[in-house]
């Protein structure tokens, strides 16, 4: 389920879930804070546990929705890919986007890196010709073997409107802020946001310390609710 507080009309719906190196929630949180969005709604799944985190005495949804007028952009930005609920989640984005008539989907998404890359190489797969070709103009390459997991893989399963993803090589065992950085910049080049780069990879690292910390505590609780319900069985 989900509930709106604003209605935008046509925008660019661009969607961030944990994956590899937590790449996509840690563009996410860049861009809300960096192009100045406001909450206008949220997401969650009844069939989930329920589990909230709360920063600097705000609550943080585990799915936020939030917006940019000057760009007519979206940002559905994930704390919790919701394990195993990954085809409801994107159920529940793909008629968001109904609602708002979407002109746009973009997930933003790590691939599997089986080596430290100083590097990290980004990637697309748009499913219009007009997408590609601007995605070959500022010089990205359409991927061309890969398996995509989660959310994103769903949606691009599902959804019948102009999907275009962006991947970039990260890791999967730890936070990847460089590999988030990068996906950054790859997504400024294409929809010319003005986002400045010198300090996306400071930024970034920032980022990922704060969800490291509240995706720690998040599992924690997961974990004590699970021994209390475990207590009351035996």
């Amino acid at each position: 389920m989900y509930k709106l507080f604003k209605k935008p009309q046509n925008p660019k719906i661009i969607t961030g879930f944990p994956g590899f190196g937590l790449v996509g929630t840690i563009a996410t949180e860049f861009l809300i804070e960096h192009l100045q969005t406001e909450s206008i709604g949220k997401m969650w799944l009844e069939e989930g546990p329920a589990v909230v985190a709360v920063h600097n005495e705000k609550i943080i949804d585990p799915i936020g929705i939030f917006y940019n007028q000057k760009h007519n952009i979206m940002v559905v930005h994930g704390l919790s890919a919701g394990q195993g609920m990954e085809w409801a989640l994107a159920d529940e984005i793909m008629r968001l986007a109904d609602e708002v008539d979407a002109s746009e989907l973009i997930p933003l998404e790590g691939v599997a890196s089986v080596q430290a890359n100083d590097n990290p190489q980004v990637f697309f797969h748009a499913t219009h010709d007009d997408k590609k070709a601007k995605f070959t103009q500022i010089g990205l390459q359409p991927m061309q073997e890969g398996i995509i997991m989660g959310v994103t893989s769903a949606l691009m399963v599902k959804l019948d409107k102009p999907l275009s993803s962006l991947f970039v090589e990260s890791h999967a065992d730890l936070p990847d802020s460089k590999a988030a950085a990068r996906l950054v910049a790859a997504l400024d080049k294409y929809l010319s946001l003005g986002v400045d780069e010198k300090p996306l990879l400071e930024t970034a690292e920032k980022f990922e310390q704060k969800l490291k910390g509240l995706l720690e505590k998040s599992r924690t609780a997961q974990d004590q609710k699970e021994k209390k319900m475990m207590s009351y069985v035996g």
